[in-house]
């Protein structure tokens, strides 16, 4: 099983580094448009075989798409973060130009494969990349869903006090700060609801630590997040290649569900071997729907800047 990891920066190598030593994939490739700075850090990450005991063999290469063919799963993290006085439409534009470039000559290569979107606004990505390629829905994900809700749970087990994966707990909506939707209603720990240990109070703090904690960690790294980012994807590549159907939260394209169309957005979906084996469109309470058609509406805003990239 063979996965292209596009873009060696930090969130690429730590998804490259958590598919090899937790046996994901017999083959890793991860390129860069960077001379040498792929194949650095797949020999770094090689040299950590002894030691950890992994058997993936990872590849880097500087722009040559010849060496991803025949991928299962292609991982998109490259593109620029957002400067001082840089523009949200510059930013947009900038980064779609990157990802619809990557994502064809990709595509050449690896006719078959499950694109996933990690590059950012990540919903914006993703739409891109299921307008430009012409694939199946089902075939391009974004993964924003899998990190907040990794975030989330672990805002719940700190308050609780009790180890993270013993909390079963989802965020849907868009992938930003003021967009996304941590469902508190319906997050349990070992199948009772949080509702029953914490109070309205709490469960509405942990989740507005949850919606700025990426900002938290920008804060305090002075950088984007990278070992939880890269640990979601892999976590999301292992649902795919090995066909465990996990429900993961993933940005996917709409036709009606929730009440949306045209657009691509976190849902809960089931993930396999297929890639997007089925949203799972869960009863929303009249907040949560109005909170969901918010977010939609700023997420289609910004979709809006695309135009001039899809003509």
């Amino acid at each position: 099983m063979k996965v292209t990891i596009v873009g060696a920066g930090n969130v690429g190598a730590s998804c490259a580094d958590v598919i090899s030593y937790r046996g994901i994939a017999s083959e890793v490739v991860i390129l860069d448009i960077k001379e040498g700075f792929a194949e650095g850090k797949a020999m770094d990450l090689m040299q950590c075989a002894t030691n950890t005991g992994f058997n993936t063999q990872i590849t880097g290469v500087t722009n040559d798409y010849s060496k991803t063919a025949n991928s299962e799963v292609v991982v998109i993290t490259s593109g620029i973060p957002r400067k001082p006085g840089m523009t949200r439409e510059e930013l947009i534009g900038i980064n779609a130009g990157i990802v619809k470039s990557v994502a064809e000559n990709l595509l050449k290569h690896s006719p078959k494969a499950t694109f996933v979107i990690v590059s950012n606004p990540m919903d914006t990505m993703t739409y891109l990349a299921f307008k430009s390629l012409g694939l199946p829905k089902n075939k391009i994900i974004g993964m924003g869903g899998a990190l907040d809700s990794s975030r989330f749970r672990y805002y719940l087990s700190k308050e609780l006090d009790i180890p993270s994966n013993d909390v079963s707990a989802m965020v849907i909506g868009g992938h930003g700060d003021t967009t996304m939707i941590p469902l508190t209603r319906l997050a349990s720990y070992n199948g009772i609801p949080v509702s029953e240990f914490l109070s309205q109070e709490k469960l509405d703090k942990v989740a507005a630590d949850t919606m700025v904690g990426g900002a938290t960690l920008t804060g305090l790294l002075g950088t984007s997040a990278w070992y939880a980012p890269g640990a979601s994807v892999a976590y999301l590549v292992d649902s795919i290649l090995n066909n465990q159907k996990k429900m993961i939260a993933c940005s996917v394209f709409l036709e009606g569900e929730y009440g949306q169309s045209d657009i691509c957005i976190g849902v809960p979906c089931i993930i396999g071997k297929n890639g997007v084996e089925k949203i799972v469109d869960i009863t929303l309470n009249a907040d949560e729907k109005a909170k969901f058609a918010k977010s939609a509406d700023a997420v289609r805003a910004m979709n809006g800047d695309l135009k001039s990239i899809l003509g």
